[in-house]
């Protein structure tokens, strides 16, 4: 593979036919130039494609005028958040870093650290967090955080109402005559996969149906890890009529299993899931859901971390509402011979 090698401010200045002090001065705006010695050696750099590392930027002027994006990993439901934050940072003078530090879905506690150590300072001036996984409150560099583990107003956060959303859900079920309605849960340290079981729970309870914890499974919102108890709890004699997921990754991996057992979605088995990512509506039984406002989400963190940065007062805790987005994937019960 052939690579070019980088424009240094050195070719610069032997291109332009001046020194390195004088490309500096162009480089960083400086008094002393001739505009049209400026001029020439602006015309060079544009020709050679010359860009100062970010890294000697920040040493300059303790800023990269970049934000950065962390997420765990690259999966539908950050990749909509960094759509939206990819809008925001249009309206300000600020570039946008996106970066996952790890290359498989299992991320263990913490990982949003060691991101911010290798980036904060040197290429990033504060960063929007994907659902961190630690305790910290304090970073090195400003940090908005998205969907946290922590429940704490220490960390300026922007979030969704999971209880709210887990309990329209649930509902709507209940309200399509379902009785026996199953739960699919997220990660169990996660604060709005809490709230989701409890929104589910509360949702029966309002509904005079009974808790049945044979049809309640732990899916961690990944579709690998949602197969097994799918299976454990549709494999059963007495199984759910419906089932709500915590997130539509997981949703889906529901009505896969639940294809591969012989039931048919809708009409055996009602499945709904959360967050409106791409793949619910564009799924060949496409999902009811809870949409999550996730672009909103990802402008309104970017957003917020810009202005934090610049010293502005903002609102730094933020609660979006949910809203049912109704597809194929639900129905009323049928009736099944005892």
């Amino acid at each position: 593979m052939n690579t070019t090698a980088r424009v240094t401010m050195a070719d610069v200045a032997q291109a332009a036919g001046v020194s390195v002090a004088t490309v500096s001065k162009v480089v960083n705006n400086k008094d002393g130039i001739s505009p049209a010695r400026t001029a020439h050696v602006r015309r060079i750099i544009d020709e050679m494609g010359y860009a100062a590392s970010l890294g000697a930027q920040s040493l300059r002027s303790r800023s990269t005028g970049v934000l950065g994006m962390l997420v765990a990993e690259f999966e539908p439901f950050s990749t909509e958040l960094l759509k939206g934050a990819s809008r925001a940072i249009k309206a300000t003078e600020y570039e946008l870093l996106a970066y996952s530090g790890r290359s498989h879905s299992a991320p263990e506690d913490g990982w949003e650290r060691r991101h911010l150590a290798r980036l904060s300072g040197a290429l990033i001036d504060g960063a929007v967090i994907v659902t961190p996984s630690g305790t910290e409150t304090i970073f090195p560099v400003p940090v908005v955080a998205i969907d946290p583990h922590l429940d704490t107003d220490a960390l300026p956060t922007v979030r969704c109402n999971s209880y709210d959303g887990a309990f329209q859900a649930t509902s709507y079920l209940a309200e399509l005559g379902h009785t026996k309605i199953g739960y699919l849960g997220g990660r169990s340290d996660l604060k709005s996969s809490q709230e989701r079981e409890l929104g589910y729970r509360d949702a029966l309870l309002n509904a005079g149906i009974a808790v049945n914890d044979a049809y309640i499974g732990q899916g961690d919102y990944l579709p690998e890890a949602s197969q097994a108890p799918a299976r454990e709890i549709l494999s059963r004699e007495d199984r759910p009529t419906a089932i709500f997921a915590a997130n539509d990754l997981s949703a889906i991996e529901v009505i896969k299993v639940a294809e591969e057992l012989g039931l048919n979605v809708p009409r055996d088995l009602s499945v709904i899931g959360f967050d409106n990512v791409p793949e619910a509506a564009l799924f060949r039984i496409p999902l009811t859901t809870m949409a999550q406002p996730l672009g909103e989400m990802g402008e309104i963190a970017l957003n917020m971390l810009a202005k934090i940065i610049s010293g502005e007062e903002v609102e730094t805790q933020v609660l979006l509402p949910v809203e049912l987005v109704v597809r194929d994937s639900c129905a009323p019960p049928q009736h099944r011979a005892q």
